[in-house]
């Protein structure tokens, strides 16, 4: 079996894993009577996990068949490889022992799906992109297409809360004590962190490339 094939295989595996976390914890909340698809589908880390797993699964496929990356699938792996990152990082430092939602009284989310969306998946993701650069460098203003869909994300997330009154996440939530200011500062920096990580994903790609290029 060739490199690129084993390589393929492996990326499979890893999108698997990634994507069995959504249908995991999908059917335990179905199961429990529970499952309330507007919201669940509305989280940053469920989309940003199923982008993740959709990338490595297509990586995957391209490996396969032996096909080189273009510039485009780059910027959609930078990106992917960024949201998993940031996802890992926001929910570890502000939402690990949030209270869950009071509709959800003695129901406990599956411990391992949510350890492999929040933390694994970033460690995989991560890995791919830093030990397969592929063949070309991409220039680092391309990093400013990492926040196109997290600012989407965020428009639509922010004008819902606003019609509904529901919040995917409490620090989006004006209403909260931090308030309209603590709103728009856990949206900037988080902003900053999606687009600093691109850049510094993309830096470090083409540092792996050039060492290769120069061996």
């Amino acid at each position: 079996m060739t490199s690129t094939r084993i390589v393929a295989i492996l990326r499979w595996l890893a999108a698997a894993t990634i994507l069995s976390s959504v249908v995991w914890q999908v059917t335990d909340r179905l199961a429990h009577g529970l499952f309330r698809p507007a919201e669940y589908f509305s989280y940053f880390s469920i989309q940003g996990t199923m982008i993740a797993g959709v990338m490595l699964a297509y990586a995957g496929w391209l490996s396969w068949k032996g096909t080189p990356e273009k510039r485009l699938v780059t910027i959609v792996r930078v990106s992917a490889t960024t949201y998993s990152v940031v996802i890992a990082v926001v929910y570890n430092a502000l939402l690990r022992n949030s209270p869950g939602d009071i509709r959800d009284a003695g129901y406990a989310w599956p411990v391992v799906p949510n350890e492999i969306m929040h933390v694994w998946a970033a460690v995989m993701i991560l890995i791919d992109w830093l030990v397969l650069s592929g063949k070309f460098k991409l220039r680092l203003r391309a990093s400013l297409w990492v926040a196109v869909f997290p600012l989407g994300w965020l428009a639509f997330s922010v004008t819902r809360g606003i019609l509904d009154g529901w919040w995917a996440y409490w620090f989006l939530n004006p209403n909260e004590k931090a308030g309209l200011a603590g709103m728009f500062e856990y949206i900037g920096g988080i902003t900053v962190l999606m687009v600093g990580l691109g850049w510094l994903l993309l830096a470090v790609r083409n540092l792996i490339h050039s060492r290769r290029l120069v061996r």
